[in-house]
């Protein structure tokens, strides 16, 4: 049996976590950590991750700060962590370069098996396609998320440009640059509204023809499913070490 904490707990993805792990025979929620202590249903929550008992695995879908907070109670006590948060600044990338010395840290913008396998379409198209066709991101989420590009767009535009045999420029707006497009650049566009769950399609755009890869969320089901198999691997990982969604895609 796998004891899962969940930080975020109140929201959205804390929610569908519960709903999934309460399905399954070999993992269980024994605590959650937000921001006030609490209870969800006969799960207790706490308003930090002091006085958490021992846990198998923290499955942290919170913000920027939650993340940093929890792979550093990790490094300390030994626990992975499996960090979903996005929009984490390089200071805080390097908290969890560092907390992941001392313990097992996933990291991934995405936990959808899907977008996993999408982004190893993307790195062939790239490698094929890249030096003569304009690449574009779109991206759509709903109206309350708060970064923008989402942390999933960027994760395939750098899919995109590993495959490229020269460093291309991220250009997120268009409005202010009263030019022509250059062939070295890879657009990145962000749409909010209503209760999109996520949408990400990328365009190859040659001479005579287009190229098109999408991924559509229908529910946030996936992204929950991907993190509970991530914790379930984690919590069978001795070595500390950063681990990511392509070690899952392997395994499937």
């Amino acid at each position: 049996m796998t004891d899962i904490v969940i930080q975020g707990i109140y929201g959205r993805m804390g929610h569908a976590l519960i709903e999934k792990i309460a399905a399954r025979q070999d993992c269980r929620v024994v605590a959650g950590v937000d921001r006030e202590a609490g209870k969800v249903g006969d799960i207790p929550v706490y308003a930090g991750f002091e006085g958490l008992p021992k846990v198998d695995a923290i499955i942290d879908f919170s913000s920027p700060a939650g993340a940093v907070a929890a792979v550093q109670y990790g490094a300390v006590h030994g626990v992975p962590c499996v960090i979903c948060s996005t929009g984490l600044s390089a200071e805080d990338e390097t908290v969890l370069e560092d907390a992941s010395a001392k313990t097992p840290i996933f990291r991934s913008a995405n936990m959808s098996l899907g977008i996993n396998v999408l982004l190893e379409l993307v790195k062939k198209a790239s490698a094929v396609l890249g030096d003569s066709y304009d690449i574009e991101i779109v991206e759509k989420h709903h109206n309350r998320k708060v970064d923008a590009p989402s942390g999933t767009a960027l994760m395939i535009a750098d899919a995109a440009a590993s495959a490229l045999n020269f460093e291309p420029e991220y250009v997120y707006e268009r409005h202010s640059v009263r030019q022509s497009r250059d062939k070295k650049e890879i657009g990145i566009s962000a749409m909010r509204g209503g209760t999109i769950v996520g949408v990400h399609e990328i365009m190859f755009a040659g001479r005579d023809e287009v190229i098109e890869i999408k991924h559509t969320a229908m529910s946030r089901e996936i992204f929950a499913n991907g993190a509970v198999k991530a914790a379930k691997f984690l919590a069978g990982v001795t070595a500390p070490g950063m681990y990511d969604m392509s070690m899952l895609v392997e395994r499937n």
